[in-house]
């Protein structure tokens, strides 16, 4: 489930609980909808968090001298997490 997901999830509960008249026997299509739109609006939040959280990194940098050439040799190296 993603973004997209928990948005249509809300507004089927938003047409279920304010759009519809109808009264059916067996469930309350109100209540029906305030539940669809709790449900809808957590997997938003919770698809939100996860679409923006940052990986930390930790980058490591060597400068080294070849003692052959004498040239300044730079290593670079990142690690994500």
């Amino acid at each position: 489930m993603g973004i997209g997901s928990g948005i249509f999830i809300f507004v089927v509960g938003l047409i279920l609980a304010f759009a519809l008249n109808v009264e059916v026997s067996w469930i309350d299509l109100k209540i029906t909808g305030y539940i669809l739109m709790g449900a809808g609006l957590v997997v938003f939040v919770i698809s939100l968090i996860f679409a923006l959280r940052t990986r930390s990194r930790r980058v490591t940098r060597r400068n080294v001298i070849d003692p052959a050439s004498g040239d300044r040799i730079e290593e670079r190296r990142t690690d994500e997490y």
